[in-house]
């Protein structure tokens, strides 16, 4: 593993919804931005980190401030991390990484504290935690409960997020279904049934346009 460096981002930067194929964690060392992906729309600044598995996307928006970040590969596996954890001496991770980037991973999951992701704020937002939640979830149907037409309900949403409600909760139900087929033996019927696919056609459609791999090849390669 190469020796691990702080970056500059830029400032009052909008950066666009881009994806990452590896599971990485975001340590804050200065400033501040926001994220609006796979939790949500998160604010951090400095000592906190932001956890990021396997096929990731989000935007980000860079404060003026000068932000610095470190960002730290973490384990290619099924796991669900949490959206956001604090770390009591993000020094001694900037250390290691510059020596023993095994060992600065090793002593940033060891001192990791997870952190609630508020569910509340703007609509767009209580929007995203309900397309995380339920895969069958009818965005019309929403936006009327709440008032709203699914017109405004989709143009804010895709202002704030950087993708429209039908792909982000297309996004999502991928992921979660990648992870039951790479965590556990369930059969691949099963989990397509519980991830309100179709079927298992459906399911191995939206994994291989996500992964690159379908379901039965990611369960030769996990076993």
């Amino acid at each position: 593993m190469q020796l691990l460096q702080p970056s500059l981002l830029p400032a009052a930067a909008e950066i666009a919804r881009h994806h990452h194929r590896e599971p990485y964690a975001t340590l804050v060392l200065a400033g501040a931005y926001e994220e609006a992906g796979d939790a949500g729309r998160i604010a951090v600044q400095e000592g906190a980190v932001l956890l990021h598995g396997p096929f990731s996307a989000h935007r980000d928006r860079v404060s003026a401030k000068r932000t610095v970040v470190l960002d730290l590969p973490l384990p290619f596996d099924g796991r669900d991390w949490p959206a956001r954890a604090d770390i009591a001496d993000p020094d001694r991770i900037v250390r290691l990484a510059g020596h023993d980037p095994v060992e600065a991973v090793a002593a940033l999951l060891d001192g990791l504290v997870p952190t609630t992701v508020p569910e509340d704020g703007d609509l767009p937002d209580r929007l995203s935690a309900a397309l995380r939640t339920s895969a069958s979830l009818r965005i019309g149907e929403w936006a009327a409960t709440h008032g709203q037409s699914r017109e405004h309900v989709s143009r804010s949403f895709e202002k704030l997020y950087g993708v429209s409600p039908a792909a982000y909760r297309a996004d999502c139900r991928a992921k979660r279904a990648w992870r039951r087929i790479v965590a556990g033996d369930d059969s691949l019927a099963g989990i397509a049934v519980e991830a309100s696919y179709a079927d298992q056609a459906h399911m191995t459609r939206a994994v291989t346009r996500l992964t690159g791999m379908s379901p039965r090849r990611w369960r030769v390669g996990a076993g």
